[in-house]
């Protein structure tokens, strides 16, 4: 038999070293048997599909797998086996493989379990391994392992040929039971992981690997787009025992399922799971075991120029789906898979693929993605967002994948602060608003974020915010109306007001230009823009007078072209003038008179007959009424309700402003509203030939002469008079009256009859008024107030002279109103002389009179004196600890009597009654 291969020798050296050293025997045996159990377990035919492609060379070749009389034989194309290879097997250590070609390296291990009789047949020759005959060759060292031997070590010829087609098959008699189906569930992955091999057929099954113009591969019915890349390590870095300088890396990305979970293939299956999107299949430094990367800086430089080649791959995707190949963040499965994800990321965000709205691309770490957003909004906004990607990429599906790449999300709040630097035209401004609608519509996020949208203006400017614009048939000069081509309905969501005339005057920014519109016409601006249009506004929005006060600040320029506040100009025509003074209101200017409707000018505040101040819920004297402060103190009760006319105390002809105030019902309701101001205000200060109203009284009020002064004749109907506070009664109102009155009283050039000082004394309110400095006495006179006393009790009027005694029906209260002391106080005594004590039903005269006047008659006594004297002052009767003294006398017993009944305001008819107990006297 030939041995083309040199087996011979190969044994003869295997077995001199074993014999000559038993421990290398041992080693060969365990260094086998680690691989038969250990690395190459379960990858029989991964190793057989490896050595095929091995085999193939450049030209992708076949394999072959069949069952054969009890023999599993593998069958390939490409390059025979040669003495090499043979040396390879018989190795367990060495490799033939350079560069990626050759056929057989220790993964032939494989074999060994399923078969203890290997053969490897080729068109150059073939060989055989056997444990029988290698047992046989050495007997004492198989028995001391019992029977286990290295069986890939002691390499025999054999003859045998090879199928039509092929080159070389292994031919491995079965120990074990094996199903030709169990290996066909491998061969898809093997066929994408070795370009190698085109063509795989186990039994009846076959599986074809096609590679299309785009680099899609088609591995039966799956399809995998491959992006494949080579190099070559440094020799530094080479190392291991299939060492490897050139390198190659496919990434492949399953087109038609996801990929799940996965292992890295080196470039067939390995332990090292992967988590990543596309599978890896890369010529790694492997351990001897083929199931793990060999650490170290080889095997990293290879996954670091992976990870630089994945964007390559990534961008062959259509632009929608690259996402789906980004890592996303979890916990790495291996330390191969956590290497691999850090370096996919960090070339993902340095690469240039996402898409751009524009249509370009750009690398993640320059890019940025609206949060919510449409095709239409990102083409408008994409100027104003540098780097702003493609809009389908706003879809949440898309969010991990842009997360994992630390791609910003641009909120809709950042969207509208980029905007406001943006100068589009109102048109284009439309377009946005569209563009945000229908996300508005059913975000109220993105609503608020709206808030702070810009709005151009029609008068050119763009202000910040829908909800402090209007929208209107036509501009106005001063209002923030919205441009008529950028309105949208979006602004109305938003807070716009679609405004008609009164809804324009109501407007904020209205407001705050009349507010300072005088301030900017002394300035120097042009103000009739403004007039213009608060002045067609209140027009067509039927204001009336006093409705909006604020109208009032109104700049309107006067007759002679000044600035004034429209409420401080007088109408040129109005009933006014020459009624109040003349440089009370300068005249409105002619032109603007003639050019605005009376109504609308009178609205917005310039006078024209008596204006009025109504306030339903005041909070206090706050309106700018002449004197209010000191109305309002007077009341008893705080006002609940102002109305008020205005400029009152500008009025120089007091009968003809009477006569306007009565014509007109509002101005004449608030004159004779009950305590209101208005009418307080007239009766004190208005002017009626140089005095107060409230100075004189009604010719018809002769119960005040004396005291009041008839009112000249006016031309005033009485009821008008009366209205203003001329007096028709003695009514004294609060403390500023009571002042009045009592400084009349005081008045010794006035003669004043006494029922009247008593009737004006009794009237006076209670309150804090100045006392009086002068009083009127009992003698008629006007005296100085230190002196006079007011008479607490009656009897005291004996001994108090007249002219110290207040004319006034005295009392207590009286005297703390106006500062007096009481008689009581000042005077005091007792009678002189000791008198007679009389029972009261005893005297004939006082019971007759108190049965005419149906009084009862009192009990107790009274003191009877024939003349009566206290402290040498002859009286008619007297008081002493409430028993009463009295003269012998109809006077002195008639009060004494009256005041003992409680009848005191019958005393003068006890003394008539006394002096003549009849009825002619009673009736007469």
């Amino acid at each position: 038999m030939t041995d083309p291969f040199g087996t011979e020798a190969l044994r003869t050296s295997v077995l001199a070293a074993w014999r000559g050293s038993p421990t290398r025997f041992r080693e060969d045996a365990n260094a086998e048997e680690d691989l038969r159990l250990g690395g190459y377990r379960d990858r029989l035919l991964v190793e057989l599909a490896q050595n095929a492609a091995d085999a193939a060379g450049s030209s992708p070749g076949v394999l072959r797998i069949t069952l054969v009389d009890g023999e599993l034989r593998a069958a390939n194309t490409g390059a025979p086996l040669t003495a090499a290879g043979v040396a390879a097997l018989a190795s367990l250590r060495a490799s033939s493989k350079e560069s990626g070609v050759g056929q057989f390296g220790v993964g032939f291990a494989a074999v060994l379990a399923v078969s203890d009789a290997p053969r490897v047949v080729s068109v150059s020759g073939g060989v055989e391994f056997s444990l029988s005959r290698t047992q046989a060759e050495v007997p004492d060292l198989a028995s001391e392992r019992g029977g286990d031997v290295p069986v890939l070590r002691l390499v025999w010829p054999v003859v045998e040929a090879v199928p039509e087609g092929f080159t070389t098959e292994v031919r491995l008699p079965l120990k074990v039971d094996l199903s030709l189906d169990d290996l066909a569930a491998e061969v898809p992955d093997l066929l994408l992981a070795l370009p190698g091999l085109r063509r795989v057929e186990i039994g009846t099954q076959s599986w074809e690997r096609s590679v299309s113009d785009d680099g899609v591969v088609t591995v039966g019915p799956a399809r995998w787009l491959v992006e494949r890349t080579v190099g070559e390590l440094p020799s530094e870095l080479v190392q291991g025992v299939e060492h490897r300088p050139q390198w190659t890396v496919s990434w492949a990305y399953p087109l038609d399922s996801a990929l799940g979970e996965d292992v890295l293939h080196a470039p067939t299956p390995t332990d090292e799971r992967l988590s990543l999107p596309a599978r890896l299949i890369a010529t790694l430094p492997v351990e001897p075991s083929r199931r793990r990367i060999l650490p170290g800086p080889a095997a990293w430089s290879v996954l670091d120029a992976a990870a630089a080649a994945y964007p390559a791959l990534v961008a062959r995707v259509p632009a929608i789906e690259r996402t789906s190949l980004v890592p996303l963040p979890g916990f790495p499965l291996s330390e191969v898979d956590d290497r691999l994800r850090t370096g996919v990321l960090r070339s993902l965000r340095a690469s240039a693929w996402l898409p751009l709205a524009s249509g370009e691309w750009i690398e993640p770490s320059r890019a940025r993605v609206l949060d919510v957003g449409s095709e239409e909004l990102v083409d408008l906004v994409e100027d104003a967002l540098p780097g702003l990607l493609d809009a389908e990429l706003s879809a949440p599906v898309h969010a991990a994948a842009l997360a994992a790449l630390e791609v910003p999300r641009v909120t809709t709040s950042e969207v509208v602060a980029a905007l406001s630097g943006v100068s589009g035209d109102p048109g284009w401004w439309r377009d946005v608003y569209a563009a945000f609608s229908p996300l508005a519509e059913v975000d109220p996020g993105v609503r608020e974020a709206l808030a702070a949208l810009p709005v151009p203006l029609a008068d050119g400017r763009v202000v910040t915010g829908p909800r402090t614009t209007l929208i209107a048939d036509s501009p106005l000069p001063g209002l923030r109306v919205v441009h008529p081509d950028a309105v949208h309905p979006l602004l109305v969501r938003l807070g716009a007001v679609e405004a008609g005339a009164a809804e324009l005057l109501a407007d904020p920014s209205l407001r705050e230009n009349v507010a300072r519109s005088l301030e900017d016409a002394e300035a120097g601006l042009d103000g009739l823009d403004l007039v213009e249009t608060v002045l067609r506004l209140v027009d067509l929005a039927g204001v009336r007078a006093g409705e909006e006060s604020w109208l009032g600040a109104l700049a309107l320029p006067d007759s002679d072209g000044e600035w004034h506040r429209a409420d401080e100009l007088l109408l040129p025509d109005s009933a006014l003038v020459g009624v109040v003074e003349a440089d009370a209101f300068p005249l409105l200017s002619k032109e603007i008179a003639e050019t605005y409707p009376r109504a609308a000018l009178v609205a917005a505040g310039v006078v024209d007959g008596f204006s009025l101040v109504v306030d339903d819920e005041p909070s206090g004297p706050d309106h700018d009424l002449a004197d209010e402060s000191a109305w309002w103190s007077s009341v008893v009760d705080e006002p609940r309700r102002v109305v008020g006319v205005r400029d009152l105390d500008l009025v120089a002809d007091w009968p003809a402003a009477l006569r306007l105030l009565a014509a007109d019902p509002m101005t004449w309701r608030a004159v004779t509203e009950p305590d209101g101001y208005t009418g307080w205000w007239i009766a004190r200060y208005a002017s009626l030939g140089g005095a107060a109203p409230r100075s004189y009284r009604l010719a018809g009020a002769s119960l005040l002469d004396g005291l009041f002064d008839v009112v000249p004749d006016f031309g005033l109907p009485e009821h008008v008079l009366r209205a203003a506070g001329v007096r028709s009664s003695l009514e004294i109102l609060d403390d500023d009256d009571a002042e009045f009155v009592l400084e009349r009283l005081g008045d010794a050039d006035r003669v004043v009859a006494d029922a009247v000082v008593l009737r004006a004394y009794a009237g006076l309110p209670e309150g804090d008024f100045s006392p009086p400095e002068r009083v009127r006495v009992l003698s008629g006179a006007v005296v100085a107030a230190d002196d006079v006393v007011v008479l607490d009790h009656p009897w005291l009027l004996g001994v108090v002279p007249a002219s110290r005694v207040l004319l006034a029906d005295g009392s207590e209260e009286l005297a703390d109103l106006l500062d007096l002391a009481l008689a009581s106080e000042e005077f005091s005594g007792l009678p002189d002389h000791v008198g007679e004590v009389v029972q009261w039903r005893d005297l004939g005269a006082v019971r007759m009179a108190c049965e005419l006047l149906e009084v009862a008659l009192p009990d107790g006594v009274v003191v009877v004196h024939d003349e009566l004297l206290v402290d040498g002052a002859r009286v008619e009767w007297w008081m002493v600890d409430g028993v009463p003294h009295a003269a012998d006398s109809p006077e002195g017993l008639g009060r004494a009597l009256a005041w003992v009944s409680g009848r005191w305001v019958d005393r003068h008819t006890f003394v008539a009654l006394i002096s003549d107990p009849s009825a002619a006297t009673l009736l007469g």
